[in-house]
C-alpha cells in the first residue's frame, strides 16, 4: 500500500478555519446583540480565507490547484461510471468546492454593505444608499440558505463516502496523508522556499483585501464641530 501526501498544510488550515469561522458567524448572527460585532469580524476573517484559497488555487500544491481538479463534463461522466482515478477532489467534489467559494464570497460581500437599522452596519455600507444597503441585507439573508444547502451536501457526501464507499475523507484532511494503491503517487515539485514564497504572496493578497473590505481605504470621518459656547447673561 502506497502512502502519499494529498493535502498540504495551508489547504488543511483553510478547510478547518473556514468551518470554524462559518459556525462562529452563524451563531453570533443568530444571537445578535453584543455578539453582532463578532459576526462582522468573523465575516472579514472568512473573506480573508476565501481570497487566500483562491490565490492558493493558482500557486499552491498540485492537489490544491484549480487546474488540476476542476474538470469538464467528460470527467464527471467518467466519475459517475466509476472510471475516475485520482487523488484530491473528484470531479463532483470540485463543483462543490467552486460552489462553496462562490456562495461564501457572495455572503461576505453582501454583508459588507448591509445594515440592520439597529446594531450592525457593514464597513462599506456608507458607499451605498440606504435603499441599496437594505437590498444587500436581503441578499445576505437569501444567500445564507444556499450556503447552508451546500454545507449540508458536503456533510452528506462525507457520510456517504464513510459508510457506503468505506473511504475516510476526514483523515487525509487532518493528517495530509492517504493510503491508496489504486492511483500513482502525486508529485509535489515545490521546494520549501517556493512554497513559503507562494504562501506569503497569498497571505499578503488576502490580508490586503480584508484591510480594504474593513473600510481601511475609506476617508476618515471629519471631526464633529466644536460645541457652541453660550454667551454670558450679563
Amino acid at each position: 500500500m502506497s502512502r502519499q501526501r494529498v493535502w498540504d498544510l495551508p489547504t488543511r488550515l483553510f478547510h478547518w478555519l473556514l468551518a470554524a469561522a462559518i459556525v462562529t458567524a452563524v451563531v453570533t448572527g443568530q444571537i445578535g446583540g453584543e455578539l453582532i460585532e463578532w459576526h462582522g469580524r468573523s465575516g472579514l476573517f472568512i473573506l480573508g480565507l476565501v481570497i487566500f484559497r483562491v490565490v492558493w488555487g493558482f500557486v499552491g500544491a498540485p492537489t490544491a490547484r484549480f487546474a488540476n481538479f476542476v474538470r469538464g463534463s467528460a470527467a464527471i461522466r467518467a466519475y459517475l461510471r466509476g472510471e475516475w482515478r485520482g487523488v484530491g477532489h473528484n470531479p463532483l467534489g470540485a463543483l462543490a468546492v467552486l460552489a462553496l467559494l462562490a456562495l461564501t464570497t457572495a455572503q461576505v460581500f453582501t454583508g459588507l454593505f448591509a445594515n440592520d437599522d439597529i446594531t450592525f452596519q457593514g464597513p462599506l455600507a456608507v458607499l451605498l444608499s440606504k435603499e441599496a444597503s437594505d437590498q444587500s441585507r436581503g441578499l445576505h439573508s437569501l444567500v445564507f440558505y444556499g450556503l447552508l444547502a451546500i454545507v449540508g451536501l458536503h456533510l452528506a457526501a462525507i457520510a456517504f463516502y464513510t459508510r457506503v464507499k468505506k473511504e475516510n475523507l476526514l483523515k487525509p484532511m487532518l493528517t495530509g496523508w492517504k493510503d491508496d494503491v489504486s492511483v500513482p503517487p502525486v508529485e509535489h515539485p515545490h521546494s520549501p522556499l517556493r512554497s513559503a514564497v507562494a504562501f506569503a504572496v497569498a497571505a499578503l493578497i488576502a490580508s490586503s483585501t480584508v484591510y480594504a473590505a474593513s473600510g481601511g481605504l475609506l476617508p476618515a470621518e471629519p471631526p464633529p464641530p466644536p460645541a457652541a459656547v453660550a454667551a454670558p447673561a450679563w
